[in-house]
């Protein structure tokens, strides 16, 4: 087998996501292999991954089982259409998903990304409604500093400024409720904060706003993820489950970050124990090996699509590569990783020792908060007047040099590491992030 290639000469092409291009090619950071828990660069160092990728190789990296499982099927079936026609994997993927989600959600929708996912969700919900003849409801509320991809109905039910500032009027008949970060009262909190659970009333404001009979459905992550781990104070989601199911409003779960055993359970509605009417997900069905996503959705939802004559098709959406045959390969090695090794409930197991670990930082330069649930940490820092992220930024590259990989959004530190992470490997992660700290100006 050739050596992975250490050096490219031409930087310029590639136009990078969510990177600041100038910066990176002026002084590229090339990783060039993986293995379990750790990154290797082109310069032949190794990184501990903090983030599981973008929080998705929740398995780890180069999976034999997962790699294996490509291989095979890329060489036995690499596409079939999913257009009026199947092909085995799709069904058995489908069967085995259903079997992990919350009772009830027992019908599954393939998509190839986070992002195309919660676009199903979203037309999922104003197709049910129609299909039940309330086609009234066609408004979609998200939530501040909420993060659902970066399609037009993702960024337009989100809450991030900086994904939506730029694209103009995006989707009509949206608006959003407050978000829960409240550091007055909840800073350093270890778990789920004590405090908020009223910010849930701000949903019942909203629709008191537009009236319930306009309203589709509202989405929520269980916990934002991409704004910097906001974790929901206890009773919050409940008290959203209860409003929804009061006014007829379905309720959207996007999970691509929490679900497949980032919490400690399958899914962080197991976690919380409130189940929504469609869930989206996305990274971790596959440990980020191969693009694939997913919405599940309540049998009830699914069977009022399920009218008319039965040649016609009934929800006309989809994607040519839904179903993805070496991606389903893909997501079935991963179950079968997350079964063999208990990974899906070893967060759980960890959890404790994690808080420890990074609660450890409270105390050294900066640091404003401290956040944690399950495998999920984020560290916050009070930002340079005047130059907003660029403390973060600076840890951030302070902590690659240092061979850690960590995610930063805002000036807030994300941690989320694949899900076979040891205690020693914990300690290694906060010692060298607490020693990029104490640099920091």
């Amino acid at each position: 087998m050739n050596a992975p290639t250490r050096v490219t000469n031409n930087l310029e092409a590639f136009w990078m996501p969510f990177t600041a291009n100038r910066q990176f090619k002026a002084n590229p950071r090339m990783f060039v292999s993986a293995k379990d828990m750790h990154y290797t660069t082109a310069d032949g160092r190794s990184v501990l991954d903090g983030t599981a990728g973008l929080w998705c190789c929740n398995a780890g990296h180069s999976r034999p089982r997962i790699v294996e499982a490509i291989q095979h099927q890329a060489a036995e079936l690499d596409y079939a259409p999913a257009f009026q026609m199947g092909h085995p994997k799709a069904f058995d993927l489908a069967s085995r998903l259903v079997q992990l989600t919350p009772p009830g959600m027992d019908h599954v929708f393939f998509t190839n990304s986070g992002s195309e996912a919660v676009d199903t969700a979203l037309k999922t919900a104003l197709a049910y409604h129609r299909a039940r003849g309330e086609g009234s409801r066609f408004r979609l509320i998200g939530r501040e500093r909420g993060y659902h991809g970066v399609g037009f109905g993702g960024i337009s039910v989100g809450g991030i400024v900086s994904n939506r500032k730029m694209f103009g009027t995006m989707l009509t008949g949206v608006d959003h409720i407050r978000h829960t970060h409240d550091l007055s009262r909840n800073a350093f909190s270890r778990g789920l904060p004590e405090f908020g659970a009223e910010y849930a009333e701000d949903l019942e404001r909203v629709i008191a706003l537009h009236d319930a009979s306009t309203i589709a459905a509202v989405i929520i992550e269980p916990v934002a993820g991409s704004t910097g781990v906001l974790i929901p104070p206890k009773g919050y989601l409940e008290r959203i489950r209860a409003i929804c199911d009061k006014h007829g409003i379905l309720l959207i779960f996007d999970e691509v970050i929490t679900g497949f055993g980032r919490l400690g359970t399958p899914f962080a509605a197991d976690y919380f124990g409130v189940t929504p009417d469609l869930m989206t997900v996305a990274k971790g069905i596959t440990s980020g090996v191969i693009p694939m996503g997913a919405m599940f959705a309540k049998k009830h939802i699914y069977e009022a699509f399920m009218q008319g004559p039965e040649h016609m098709i009934e929800f006309f959406h989809g994607y040519t590569y839904s179903a993805n045959p070496v991606a389903c390969a893909a997501a079935l090695g991963t179950l079968d990783v997350y079964q063999e090794e208990g990974l899906l409930t070893r967060a759980a197991e960890l959890a404790p020792y994690w808080a420890d670990a990074i609660h450890s930082l409270k105390g050294l330069p900066h640091v404003i908060d401290i956040r944690n649930l399950g495998l999920i940490g984020a560290v916050e820092l009070e930002p340079i007047q005047g130059q907003p992220t660029k403390r973060a930024f600076t840890a951030f590259l302070k902590a690659y040099d240092k061979g850690l990989l960590i995610r930063t959004t805002g000036d807030i530190i994300a941690l989320s590491p694949p899900l076979i992470i040891s205690k020693a490997e914990i300690d290694d992660l906060v010692t060298t992030l607490g020693d990029v700290l104490k640099t920091l100006d």
